[in-house]
């Protein structure tokens, strides 16, 4: 198995443009993405994200937030704990919280979710954003599953 973890922020004219201009940012913003659970083979493979068809179906894990309110923090984050086994992956994300707390909460919940299966983590990424919002603004962070038939070079994880 292979994934890709990307984040991006921007702003709009309406939430759905900023979610979109998030999209773009990431670098998913020209395909279909479809939210899947938080499982992971033991083997995963971290790649950085390749061009992706326009239109495609992509399967993901993704975490985002929206605001309205200049001057808001809005922050998400997915955090990637890789076992023996199996791998898990929580989204998180929040406004005007501590930027601190919410990593903390998203290392946390990906280590009991491992636990409670009886994995040790051998590898564990956080990748998060934050943006203070001038107007309309979102923020997007995803564990993007990618086809075997992708290239092969590493993010830097």
């Amino acid at each position: 198995m292979k994934i890709a973890i990307v984040s991006g922020k921007a702003e709009g004219p309406t939430k759905l443009n900023s979610f979109d201009n998030a999209l773009l940012d990431a670098g998913i913003g020209n395909v279909n993405l479809i939210k899947v659970s938080s499982m992971l083979e033991k083997n995963t493979e971290i790649m950085k994200l390749p061009k992706l068809s326009p239109g495609s179906m992509i399967n993901c894990v993704l975490s985002c937030i929206s605001s309205e309110e200049k001057g808001d923090l809005i922050s998400a984050a997915v955090a990637i704990a890789i076992g023996d086994n199996l791998g898990c992956v929580v989204e998180n994300s929040n406004i005007n919280k501590n930027l601190e707390e919410i990593r903390e909460e998203s290392v946390n919940m990906v280590k009991y979710m491992m636990e409670v299966r009886g994995e040790t983590i051998h590898e564990l990424i956080i990748e998060e954003v934050n943006h203070v919002v001038e107007n309309i603004g979102t923020v997007v962070a995803s564990v993007v599953y990618l086809n075997e038939d992708t290239g092969s070079e590493r993010n830097g994880y």
